[in-house]
């Protein structure tokens, strides 16, 4: 499979974190590959007239957008295929597709299920451009008719850019001591937009440090890499892993078929 990543316009820059094209061959399915939850929504429009990828047991044919936010997904792209991929930062998709996150969290999506015959109307143009490079500019104009352009919910983006600022190291208690509101009321604008509760965030978000700290530090031990991430005792760092990889910490690091 080729992956080509592309350049962001200006004002979707601070909403989107990635855009590349992804081009699969026509002799065969690529491998099956494990891809482990990120908090963050992806979409996927495809421009040809092959399936994108199976995903899990389920075909998916057309355009579809991923809610990947706290449980890891099997895929394996179909023969000939090729799709545009937008990754969109936590809490950033919201202002795209204008329904609560927490609706579709850990789901995929057909597109056309959302933006309705809009979808159509974009793979229909993105199949007949001449190039990747052009659908990539029609995409983001498409991007922007969607973009609401109203202020950002203040409390969130706080709160999400602690959460950056400080690695993931920061409680629950001092975010809602930050914002001034309740952690019942703080949870509640979590799920709308970013799709996970405030406690469940923070959770993937030491998860996802884990990830980092075992790709960067191979030499230090499964005990040193909880302890670096945060983790409290091995037990919750096991479990994590159960719950947000299917395996083990042990089996992760020397898995070939898991992305992270």
């Amino acid at each position: 499979m080729r992956i080509q990543k592309y350049d962001i316009i200006p004002i979707l820059q601070p909403y989107i974190k990635l855009i590349c094209t992804m081009d699969c061959d026509e002799g065969t399915d690529t491998s099956h590959i494990r891809v482990l939850p990120d908090t963050c929504v992806e979409l996927f429009l495809n421009y040809t007239s092959t399936p994108i990828a199976i995903i899990g047991d389920e075909l998916h044919r057309r355009s579809i957008i991923s809610f990947r936010m706290s449980r890891p997904m099997d895929i394996q792209m179909r023969k000939g295929a090729g799709c545009l991929a937008i990754c969109f930062y936590p809490g950033m998709a919201y202002k795209f597709f204008h329904l609560p996150m927490q609706m579709l969290s850990d789901t995929n999506t057909a597109l056309s299920e959302i933006w309705n015959d809009l979808t159509e109307e974009i793979e229909d143009k993105l199949a007949s451009a001449r190039n990747n490079e052009t659908r990539v500019f029609l995409v983001q104009n498409y991007l922007l008719r969607q973009l609401t352009l109203g202020k950002n919910e203040l409390q969130i983006a706080h709160c999400l850019q602690q959460v950056q600022n400080t690695a993931g190291f920061i409680s629950l208690s001092q975010l809602t001591n930050d914002t001034g509101i309740s952690q019942r009321h703080l949870s509640r604008k979590f799920q709308q937009y970013v799709g996970l509760s405030t406690k469940e965030y923070l959770r993937v978000c030491r998860f996802i440090q884990s990830l980092s700290h075992l790709k960067k530090h191979p030499v230090l031990s499964l005990t040193e890499i909880a302890c670096k991430s945060g983790y409290y005792d091995q037990a919750h760092f096991n479990r994590d892993y159960k719950t947000y990889a299917g395996c083990t910490p042990g089996e992760l690091a020397h898995a070939a078929d898991i992305l992270y």
